[in-house]
């Protein structure tokens, strides 16, 4: 029986992550949700928040955003619009992507629009949380 999986993590940009992990957790449409090794097969959806990688003993975050998991027995693959990790974080940016989106709802704006806007503000509260998470847990 193996100890890891196979993460992989697509956005439209290219492959954010593929590595072989110990466990992934994940915020799904059905909560948090946790994945080890010879999970059951298992296709859920992604929504915007913190995912936990652990690899080697240690954890590793990222934020993610919408998108489509499907898992297999020794795979994890997803499909999302959205994964950083949180080491790679700005997080004045993130802060200035959610003012920027706080401030478009405030307007009259399209029902399109207003998908869009929620759907930046998700991303960046998702980053701004997971990076004030990873730097409270940082030793000096």
């Amino acid at each position: 029986m193996t100890n890891t999986l196979k993460l992989e993590i697509v956005t439209p940009e290219g492959t954010a992550y593929s590595e072989d992990v110990e466990m992934v957790t994940m915020p799904t449409v059905v909560g948090q949700i946790g994945v080890l090794p010879q999970h059951v097969w298992l296709m859920t959806q992604l929504v915007p928040g913190e995912m936990f990688v652990r690899k080697d003993g240690r954890v590793d975050l990222m934020a993610v955003g919408e998108g489509l998991v499907d898992v297999t027995g020794d795979r994890v693959s997803i499909l999302t619009d959205m994964a950083v990790a949180a080491k790679n974080m700005d997080e004045v940016k993130a802060a200035e992507a959610r003012e920027r989106a706080a401030a478009r709802l405030r307007d009259k704006v399209s029902a399109e629009e207003v998908a869009s806007t929620h759907a930046a503000l998700s991303h960046s509260l998702a980053n701004l949380h997971l990076k004030r998470r990873s730097s409270a847990h940082r030793t000096p």
